[in-house]
């Protein structure tokens, strides 16, 4: 099968960075199912991976972890496919990526496409989809409200890909007052069309404009991008016993700024469940599963 990789691990000026390859089709085995792949898309794991990590005993590395398209195969252990059904899904970071014809992935992990997407559309969500779901439900549990807090989340990054997906999944999955963060005009309209009640501008200090909005201190913080340059803020908005998360990879910054109001921390990375093989990794298939209900609705109420 044609697939792209590479062999050193580099920038993308390099000449070598990305090599049109054949590599020999996989065969689907226990929980695995092969995709022929229709669609991907690219993250910032992908030059992250391509620009540090060699490949395994000089073999080729392929990278890709978004992807859609066709059950071709299904190993003995699935249940939940059939060949032929439409499927999408963001793999593992462990595993060969989808930049590829056919792929294996565990059928734990994926879920049935949203059938109102094309290929391309549906190729984009997952890896974002996942890492907004898991970080508002599992990681923040948004659901269980923080005693005399305001109920309000406030989304660091509203209009990157992940803040864009939290917004709207946080007005359509809970009934928090959501405030996002956004800079530029066009950025804040973005984010004002996805349904944040609230907009703020993340180039001045977010806390005297949270104070400003007259809601009280939110109960959540999702931060998903720059958190180091915001974390005195972060501590000084939040609300007592609140909760943080955070996705990117600060170098480092004090946790001891949120001792005093007891705040918890959390680290979202949706690779996770697939790395550790966690007992309860099905529930990515049923998040995308359950992303896929919501697309329409999503659409039509422009939240």
């Amino acid at each position: 099968m044609k697939a792209i990789g590479y062999k050193v691990p580099g920038p993308i000026a390099a000449d070598a960075a990305l090599v049109d390859i054949n590599l020999p089709r996989p065969v689907a085995a226990g929980y695995d199912i092969l995709v022929e792949v229709k669609a991907v898309s690219v993250n910032p794991v992908d030059y992250k991976v391509r620009n540090s990590t060699p490949p395994a005993d000089g073999d080729w590395k392929v990278l890709g972890w978004d992807a859609a398209g066709i059950v071709r195969e299904v190993g003995p252990d699935v249940t939940q496919f059939e060949l032929g059904d439409e499927v999408y899904y963001a793999g593992s970071i462990t595993r060969p990526g989808t930049n590829a014809e056919f792929h294996l992935v565990d059928a734990r992990i994926v879920g049935h496409k949203p059938a109102s997407l094309s290929w391309a559309e549906a190729a984009a969500l997952p890896l974002t989809t996942l890492t907004a779901w898991e970080a508002m439900f599992d990681r923040l549990d948004v659901a269980k409200p923080v005693p005399g807090a305001a109920e309000a989340i406030l989304i660091i990054g509203g209009a990157g890909g992940v803040g864009s997906i939290a917004v709207q999944i946080a007005r359509q999955r809970t009934d928090l007052t959501v405030i996002a963060t956004a800079s530029r005009p066009e950025t804040q309209e973005w984010v004002r069309g996805l349904g944040a009640h609230h907009v703020i501008d993340h180039s001045r200090p977010l806390a005297p404009q949270i104070a400003e909005l007259g809601i009280g201190a939110p109960a959540f913080v999702f931060s998903t991008t720059h958190t180091e340059q915001h974390v005195a803020d972060i501590a000084e908005l939040i609300a007592p016993q609140g909760r943080f998360g955070l996705i990117d990879d600060p170098k480092a910054f004090d946790i001891m700024v949120f001792k005093r109001k007891a705040v918890s921390i959390h680290h979202e990375l949706m690779f996770t469940r697939s790395i550790y093989g966690t007992p309860d990794m099905n529930e990515q298939g049923e998040i995308l599963d359950a992303m896929a209900a919501l697309v329409g609705v999503v659409s039509e109420n422009g939240k």
